[in-house]
């Protein structure tokens, strides 16, 4: 998602702005997150990589967002600090979130393989029935809290900033306008 989706949103993030990028990230992150409700009632992993990818999209928007609105939002000379502040606290989430999501999703004792395939066809289907199941809650709960941030954040008086997006450049400009320039490259 990150790769196949970068572009499209920063496209979304010029035509929307900062605020409403983010608005948007965590709104389109919400989306993915509930659906993984529906992708554990039809047992069907394609969905849960449908409702993953979703998810991941909307992280992507968010970064594209976010990322250069804490840069501009106070003196260039120290826009690298707070891009920095900024990266290390997502890198810290990044690393919190698996832990206390397999808490809450992986709280049940976990078969191993040997032990499923020694379960009758019926308790095998109960069993992974229970396990898809367990996702539900905690997605549940995360998609509920990407809502209400994204309600706040909307709600929330952010500074505008004149430059903030490609709104006021009108020239088209392609992958390989940027990577013509070496550092870039």
């Amino acid at each position: 998602a990150y790769f196949l989706m970068s572009l499209p949103a920063g496209r979304l993030v010029a035509h929307l702005g900062y605020k409403l990028g983010i608005v948007a990230g965590l709104a389109i992150a919400g989306l993915g997150a509930a659906g993984f409700w529906p992708a554990a009632g039809l047992h069907s992993y394609p969905a849960f990589l449908g409702a993953l990818f979703v998810l991941a999209t909307g992280i992507t928007v968010l970064q594209v967002a976010a990322n250069p609105y804490v840069a501009l939002l106070g003196p260039a000379r120290t826009s690298s600090s707070r891009l920095t502040l900024a990266q290390a606290l997502n890198s810290f989430g990044t690393f919190l979130a698996p832990h206390f999501g397999g808490l809450l999703i992986l709280a049940v004792a976990v078969k191993s393989s040997l032990e499923v395939a020694q379960l009758s066809p019926a308790e095998q289907l109960l069993y992974r029935a229970q396990e898809a199941q367990a996702v539900q809650g905690p997605y549940l709960g995360l998609a509920i809290a990407l809502f209400v941030l994204a309600v706040l954040v909307y709600l929330f008086r952010l500074p505008a900033l004149e430059e903030a997006t490609e709104q006021a450049d009108r020239g088209h400009h392609t992958l390989l306008d940027a990577l013509r320039i070496p550092h870039v490259l």
